[in-house]
């Protein structure tokens, strides 16, 4: 079954600093047919204004995953880590028995676009961990990337679930294919421009749900330049 998440639909948080918009359940957003799917908890879609941002604040037992699109980040935490996350790297947080960090946009004229995905945890109580990395254009061009795996293969950044996370950058009339499988569920997520999933159009901000298939999702791009991320799923 396929079904689409229509980026319209989505829940929104809107501030003087923030522009925020949840596919799933989160803060005073509240729908109880979107709570989730699978692990999958959370996908923010943020844009921040310059010099504004999440002050210091506590999380536990999440996995926290966030992709810069546009703009930068600056990561600072209680385990002494203080970064830069630009576009092109993929910051991710377990934070355990807890974590105290803030993200803010620190640049003067330009606002932060990015998402912020949660996953719950295979295990409690985890001892808090953080990790960036950079994925060059070449890995991401027209091809599936991983970003996020069990096991930290192929240079990906290791999470603490069952859960598979690739991203990809299309280029228009490229396309790509995604093996389906009925013991998996599948999240897409168009992050910008358009993408054909299988005859249906996706823009930025829609989300299609993957439930019970098998065989190939076919992705084509329709504007220059599409980013999406696949995450692959326990049932």
């Amino acid at each position: 079954m396929l079904e689409i998440r229509a980026k319209n639909d989505r829940g929104m948080t809107k501030l003087s600093w923030l522009d925020s918009r949840h596919t799933f359940s989160f803060a005073d957003y509240y729908d109880p047919g979107y709570m989730g799917f699978s692990e999958l908890r959370a996908i923010n879609d943020n844009i921040v204004a310059p010099r504004e941002g999440f002050g210091a604040h506590r999380h536990d037992n999440m996995e926290i995953i966030t992709i810069v699109l546009s703009g930068q980040l600056e990561h600072k935490d209680n385990l002494g880590n203080t970064t830069i996350v630009s576009p092109r790297e993929v910051q991710r947080m377990s934070t355990g028995t807890g974590m105290i960090y803030s993200e803010m946009n620190p640049s003067l004229s330009r606002a932060a676009h990015f998402l912020q995905i949660w996953v719950l945890p295979k295990e409690l109580n985890l001892n808090p961990e953080y990790e960036k990395k950079e994925f060059l254009p070449s890995n991401l061009l027209n091809q599936m990337c991983l970003i996020v795996s069990p096991t930290g293969r192929n240079n990906s950044l290791r999470i603490h679930q069952d859960v598979n996370i690739f991203q990809c950058v299309l280029e228009e009339d490229r396309t790509v294919h995604f093996q389906m499988k009925p013991s998996r569920h599948v999240w897409l997520q168009i992050a910008e421009g358009a993408v054909e999933a299988n005859s249906l159009y996706l823009k930025a901000g829609d989300g299609l749900a993957i439930t019970e298939e098998t065989g190939i999702l076919k992705l084509k791009g329709l504007e220059r330049r599409s980013n999406f991320v696949i995450f692959d799923l326990p049932n």
